[in-house]
């Protein structure tokens, strides 16, 4: 019952997969492009009197608050007209008597209240502001991880008067879209590979993505291409030994590659652990599963139902380990995974036994599991 209920989620996953990837990335390009735009806004001098960023996504958020800070007011604007509060440390009423206060020598002054979330009652104390807000105050709130009730009073009145945008994490798919529109920004360009290699090693850290390919371009002496050799040399991830290349092995059944991988892992724990490279392969074998629904064996039609806007170099690996392991093989992949999570922290294993031994154990049995698909396809 308990291996029935399993394999049910599974087909279930990877239909609602099917289904919602398109609507997510129509929702990720809204609200991103309305982070754009009140930059762009902001550089063309348009200003609202309140600008309010909430949700789960704190890099667009700092990146509107970085560049508030940093851009609206030039220097000598900014000694007298610049307020920086925080929430947890801020009296409400210094917030609002700074946002009632005039610009001294300039036309705007900038009040910005970080981790806004740790202000107690902040709609109740802001409400009388958030009514008659001074125009020639930016008055821009920060409110990280929650979300004001946009039915009550004070949300309908943040919406009346200034902007509300709510931001959300980007699903995994969404990740080489950004990145790559990202590095298009900074005016550079990027291999497909290197974007998911990238996206593999680091997650769904924006902030960490971000600066990492910071590192990159500041290293490309004359160049404006960057090539998975950059991401290797000044990122530290190696473009021989990593998720992206595992998969690969266990697709092609290459078992001594996947098996020299492993090694390289054991030696360099930092590289990817345990706890990250599980859910890495249960994602690709969760994609290989969908292929027996897609009804198309075709790249760029797969790649389109699996969510992905732009190329992914990596679908081919998707179609061919659905085709070597077969459907009953891919079931018993991702049961496996599901087994050796449990022996990874502890349950149902030698509490002595090593990552990589398990990594090993487990390899060896999905390989075993490619080679019996690949016998019944014969």
């Amino acid at each position: 019952m308990y291996v029935r209920n399993v394999l049910l989620y599974i087909i279930f996953y990877a239909k609602m997969l099917k289904t919602i990837c398109i609507n997510l990335i129509h929702s990720f390009f809204l609200w991103h492009m309305a982070v754009d735009k009140i930059i762009k806004d902001f550089q063309r001098g348009h200003f609202k009197p309140v600008y309010w960023l909430e949700g789960e996504e704190p890099f667009f958020i700092d990146q509107v608050m970085d560049y508030a800070e940093k851009n609206i007011l030039n220097e000598s604007e900014a000694a007298f007209n610049l307020s920086v509060f925080y929430g947890r440390d801020a009296d409400w009423a210094d917030v609002v008597n700074a946002c009632r206060r005039y610009p001294m020598l300039s036309e705007k002054q900038v009040v910005l209240l970080k981790e806004a979330q740790g202000m107690k009652d902040i709609d109740e104390k802001l409400l009388g502001y958030m009514e008659n807000p001074l125009k020639s105050t930016i008055f821009i709130v920060g409110y990280k991880d929650k979300k004001i009730d946009g039915r009550k009073k004070f949300g309908k009145v943040v919406k009346e008067v200034g902007e509300l945008i709510t931001t959300k994490k980007l699903y995994d798919n969404q990740l080489p879209d950004w990145v790559g529109q990202m590095v298009q920004a900074r005016g550079f360009t990027i291999d497909s590979k290197a974007v998911f290699l990238l996206v593999e090693n680091i997650g769904n850290d924006l902030g960490r993505i971000f600066n990492e390919v910071g590192k990159v371009t500041i290293n490309l002496v004359g160049r404006k291409h960057i090539t998975l050799d950059d991401i290797e040399e000044f990122v530290g991830i190696s473009k021989e030994y990593n998720a992206l290349e595992l998969q690969t092995a266990l697709t092609q059944r290459n078992l001594t590659k996947c098996l020299q991988i492993i090694q390289f892992f054991e030696s360099n724990p930092k590289a990817i652990p345990i706890q990250m490279l599980l859910p890495s392969l249960y994602t690709f074998f969760s994609k290989a599963y969908l292929v027996f629904g897609a009804g198309t064996n075709n790249e760029f039609e797969i790649s389109k139902q699996l969510g992905y806007n732009g190329p992914n170099p990596y679908v081919k690996d998707i179609i061919q380990c659905a085709k070597n392991y077969r459907q009953t093989g891919v079931e018993q992949a991702i049961m496996l995974l599901h087994e050796y999570n449990l022996k990874s922290i502890g349950i149902n294993s030698n509490n002595s036994t090593s990552d990589a031994s398990l990594l090993k154990e487990m390899i060896v049995k999905m390989i075993h599991l490619a080679s019996q698909g690949a016998t019944a396809f014969a």
